[in-house]
């Protein structure tokens, strides 16, 4: 194993700052679910239009990441803006919040995609555009 690794694991202070930040910039659906609830935040699907069509989180609005940049206006910095994309092994989701973080939007990423809001937690979706 590589050394450096292994004395990382071992300093709890980077851990702590690692997990803080963990907590601080994702959630998962439950929690996602519970902020739309207290509408606390502004939910964005960064996939693909096409797929947003076929189905996508309730209340969800459909920016896919590649017009994100050009597309900011539609957002407000005076809430969370939360970000998902496919699924655990997708990247456009950070790629999303990286570029709102640039802008300096408050955001977090849903862990898990909307493959983890669908088939692990069964929450409803809607079909076609909002």
């Amino acid at each position: 194993m590589n050394l450096k690794i292994n004395e990382l694991r071992k300093n709890s202070e980077k851990a702590a700052c690692y997990f803080m930040n963990c907590l601080a910039y994702t959630l998962g659906p439950v929690e996602l679910k519970n902020m739309m609830e207290q509408e606390k935040a502004v939910v964005v699907d960064v996939r693909a239009h096409e797929d947003y069509i076929t189905s996508h989180i309730p209340g969800a609005v459909s920016i896919p990441k590649a017009e994100l940049a050009d597309r900011l206006q539609e957002l407000s910095k005076d809430k969370i803006t939360v970000v998902y994309c496919y699924n655990q092994q997708c990247h456009l989701g950070a790629s999303a919040c990286l570029i709102l973080a640039d802008y300096e939007y408050p955001c977090m990423l849903m862990e898990g995609g909307f493959d983890v809001w669908v088939n692990n937690f069964r929450f409803a979706t809607v079909s076609g555009e909002n």
